[in-house]
Parts: C-alpha cells; structure tokens; sequence
C-alpha cells in the first residue's frame, strides 16, 4: 500500500499509523507539485490541514460525507476568508450502493425583514458599499444546517468526533503561511471596522509567515455545537449572539431568521456530453444549467481535432459562453420565486439552434445583467474506498464576507445580500445592470454560479470536481471539464494550461496565458483583460486509479490519496 500526498512548496514526511505497521505494509508520504495518483481513496481542497483532517476520517474508517464535515468545519478556521460558518453553499453527494446523486442546497436566505429597495436611498439610487460591507450586508447562513443534515442522513460517525480536530485548530492556532499572512494584511482595513475583527484578524505591524492565529471564540462556538447540535447555532446561545449583535447595530437579521432556515434538497442538473453525463446543481445555483448548456452546444464539433487554446478552439467556447451568461440573466433565479425553463435551456435541439448561430459568427442579442460575485469562494472533493462521492463548494461571498463578526462568536458573517440585484434594470456599485429574477425578496435564495460537479463514465463517478471564483467558476469547470474529457489530459496538465473567461457583460475577455498573435487577433473584436482566473480541485476515477490534484493558483491547497 502506497500513500500519496501532495503539498506545493512543503517537505515530505513520514507517517505510520498503527493500524497500517500491524497488517505489516509500508506508507509512504510524497510531495510533488499538487498532483499524485491513487486508488482507494482521496481529498482535494483549499487547505492542507483541512486535507490531512479529511484523510484521517478516511482513514479510520468514515465514509465521504463524514470527511466532507471535518473538512468544512476544519476550513472554516483555517481557511477563513471562505470556509465558513456564517455562510451557506451547495454540496453534490452520490451514493455507490444505491447509485444516487443528491444535492442539497445550504445556501443563505434574505432575512425576512428583507426588502427590495433596501439598498436604495431616497432617491432610487444605490448606496454603495451597504449591500457588501454593511449590518444588513449578511444573509441567513446556511452551512451549520447543511453539515448536519449531510452528517445524520448519510454519514456514519459522530459529527462531534468530525468538528473535534477544528476546536483545536482554532483553539491551539496554526502557523500562517506567507500567502495567508499577507492576505490578512490586505484586508486589515476591513478588519478594522469590526471590533472583534479588528481584535482576531489583525495586527500592529502585521501579520508574517509563521506566525499562528488562535481563535478562541471560534473554538468555543464550534463546540458549543459540538455538544448541543445544530440547535445551538439556530436557537441557543450562539444564534442569541448574533441575532442580539444584529439587532443592536440596526441590522435586520433576527432570531426569528435563524430558527425558520430550512435547507433544501434538489434534483441535480443533469446532462451528456459524448459518452459521459454531467451533473451539477440546480437553481439556485445558475452552475449546473450553463454548464450543461455549453457542453451541449459545444458537443456539435469534434473539440479534440482542433488545437488547445488555439484560435478556433477559443472561438467555439467564447461565443457558447456569450450565449450562457447570457440565458443566465434573462432566466435563472431562485426557483421558489421565478419559473426557470430548465428543460428548454438544457435541451439538445436548443443548443443545436444555438450552434448553427455560432458558426455564422453572431453573437446573442444583449441582455442586461448583474453577475459580480465574490470570488473568495471555496471547494472540496472528496472520494472515499466504498465510492461515494462528495462536491462541495460554499462561500462567504467576497473575501471574509462582511467583514463583521457578532462578538463572542468567533464567525465572520457573510454578505451574500449583495448577490441579489439591488435594483433590478439598473446600475448597482459595480455599474452592472441586474435582472428582475434576481430581486431582493423577503427569505428569497440569491442566484449563484456555485458549481460542485460530478462526471459519470458508465454510470460510475468519473471526475469529481470544482472551483471558487465567482462568476468565474462555470467557465473554470467547464475547461477542467474539456481538458480532461475532450482532450486527455491528466489533472495536473489540466491545472497548468490557460483559462479564458468570457461572460456576455462587459464585453471583456479575461485570460491567463495567450500566444501574442492571438492576443492581437482577439483584441479586434474584445476588450481583453490578463488575470488569474479561478482554482480546481478535482478528482479523477480512472481505470488504473485514482488521481487527486489541488490547483496550484492556490499556494495552500493539497490533494492527498491512499492506495493500494
């Protein structure tokens, strides 16, 4: 039995586990880049030690889900401007022995208080900064309840055995990296306009490689959950302390808000593509339905004929994007509020329609949109040796969500409110035009490209993956998608090559790495714009094993495996 571990930039090290030296095998820990293969088991996500906790749950016998708990309770300390408590997100689930896929959506609510003009002044017009930095900038979190239900409905041990290991993290602290001592830094404006912030997120000279960070409060309230259930964030001690510090400080979240969230359980967005089927999530999440969309208008030509990231390659997926965001503003949003014509979008006749515009070179007609989304996001993939499956993706919004944490508590809030259109048909903060299916309404979810996915390759899990970035994760997927499937390549291969994003408004192309000559060719038709564009962290199912990688746009991020 081999046992890989990836980890950029750290050293390797040993480890031997009792059970392991008594059946007399030997475990071997390696490192290079983010990348290993495997065939047992694995977990990819954002940080290492959230990684190493989800691999001693596997380890010691815990099915996906209960890895999937530890990890996101674990990366709510160490990961925190995206791992979370006080956010909300989507989780994709499939179970080997029944051969279902279930989805849950965790994602936050509007309070009820909520109000479509709420971020308008007198005036009608926007008043920047309050959806993203202010007291009503929060929605009601979800991620507390959707670990619960995950862990009760399908997990197999205690999720007070699966938080444990984060108590103490954020109790005894972790070393910083240099990459997340700076990030701190960055943000220490933010931070400062929150006393308890101020206090845990901050300080004098700085914050530098090595040092730790402790989260006392934190530690408390993950285990006040810990022993008293999901009650204790939604009705006890800790929802009083929100709901108090909201109140007090002319929020309009409430107790009340806390005790009615409900998650909810969807039907996956499925689809096919070639020889395999695509399954992501639903609305509210706008993910499952572009990818599906793209994919089936990008079906209609032999992509692996044509040249990776060549112009006609790049043509092809610039215009299906175009036509996808653009759909994604005119007829996506919380399907409890708008009626969502799923099965049209996903149909195979309309993205032939949609291809024969294409080759004509016309781009759709233009939709005004609100599609800015807080790129601090976060995702994990987890496999374990039953094969069961878990894609996870939640998020605060923007980096450290609001930037306020209720005191006593430990957690940062979100603010999520700011992914509602704050006025429908015109400019919010971002100069960005939003849509009336997007409006803010009283316990209405906001719309999300979220996208934890799920490829099957005869009816068993093939690639599991996903990827923070905002409005920038369906394109992310969607490439991770095409390298591995269209054109073969490993997910370490895959990691390495160039994105392009491209979402209908602004009329700008973003990108990673181009030739020069192709730079030139499409900056006659585009405003191009070069940036990182998002992270993955997948898993591949292969034949001959499994691999795991961790993108390496994200310094922190490991994948780790064990195999036979």
């Amino acid at each position: 039995m081999v046992r890989g571990t990836l980890k950029i930039s750290r050293i390797s090290k040993i480890y031997i586990s009792k059970h392991f030296i008594t059946a007399f095998f030997l475990i071997l820990l390696f490192s290079y880049s983010s990348f290993l293969k495997a065939e047992s088991y694995a977990v990819a996500s954002r940080h290492h030690l959230a990684t190493d906790i989800g691999m001693k749950v596997l380890d010691e016998g815990g099915n996906a889900i209960d890895a999937a708990i530890a990890v996101a309770f674990a990366l709510a300390v160490v990961n925190p401007s995206a791992g979370n408590l006080g956010g909300g997100g989507f989780m994709l689930i499939h179970l080997a022995e029944k051969n279902e896929t279930i989805s849950i959506d965790y994602r936050e609510r509007a309070p009820l208080k909520a109000s479509e003009k709420m971020f308008q002044d007198n005036s009608g017009k926007i008043i920047k900064g309050l959806s993203l930095n202010s007291i009503l900038a929060s929605a009601v979190p979800g991620t507390v309840s959707g670990m619960f239900y995950a862990s009760e409905k399908y997990g197999t041990k205690s999720i007070k055995t699966l938080i444990n290991p984060s108590i103490e993290l954020a109790r005894k602290g972790f070393v910083l990296s240099d990459f997340q001592a700076k990030n701190l830094n960055k943000y220490k404006e933010k931070f400062s306009k929150n006393e308890e912030a101020k206090k845990i997120f901050t300080r004098a000279n700085g914050f530098y490689e090595g040092d730790i960070l402790i989260q006392t409060d934190l530690a408390d309230t993950i285990e006040r959950i810990a022993k008293k259930g999901k009650e204790e964030f939604y009705s006890g001690e800790t929802a009083r302390k929100i709901a108090n510090f909201f109140q007090k400080s002319g929020g309009i979240l409430s107790l009340e808000d806390l005790k009615k969230y409900k998650l909810r359980l969807l039907n996956p967005v499925c689809g096919s593509y070639r020889v395999y089927e695509v399954c992501s999530m639903a609305p509210p999440s706008s993910g499952g339905i572009a990818l599906v969309q793209i994919l089936n208008i990008l079906e209609n030509i032999d992509l692996s004929k044509l040249e990776h990231n060549s112009e006609n390659y790049l043509r092809f997926l610039i215009y299906a994007m175009d036509y996808a965001y653009r759909d994604r503003a005119k007829y996506l949003g919380d399907p409890a509020f708008f009626d969502v014509p799923q099965n049209f979008l996903t149909s195979k006749k309309y993205a032939r329609e949609i291809f024969q515009k294409i080759i004509k070179s016309k781009p759709p007609s233009k939709v005004d949109l609100n599609i800015f989304e807080g790129e601090e996001t976060t995702h994990f993939s987890i496999v374990d040796k039953w094969g069961n499956v878990v894609s996870n993706t939640y998020t605060l919004n923007t980096a450290y969500g609001s930037g306020i944490i209720p005191p006593g508590t430990g957690i940062l809030m979100n603010n999520e409110m700011d992914d509602f259109s704050s006025k429908p048909g015109h400019p919010n903060a971002y100069g960005l035009v939003g849509s009336e299916a997007n409006k803010i309404e009283s316990k209405k979810t906001p719309l999300s490209s979220m996208s934890p996915t799920i490829i099957f390759k005869d009816h068993k899990p093939y690639l599991v993956t996903g990827s923070p970035g905002g409005s920038t994760i369906i394109t992310t997927v969607l490439q991770e998608i095409l390298n591995v499937l269209d054109f073969q390549m490993s997910l370490e291969e895959s990691s390495n090559k160039s994105r392009i994003h491209f979402q209908h408004l602004p009329n700008i192309l973003f990108y990673e790495e181009l030739e020069k000559s192709l730079i030139e060719s499409l900056k006659k038709e585009k405003k191009l714009m070069n940036r990182k564009l998002g992270e993955i962290h997948s898993i591949l199912l292969k034949e001959d094993g499994i691999e795991a990688f961790s993108d390496k746009r994200r310094p922190d991020g490991k994948a780790s495996a064990f195999y036979k």
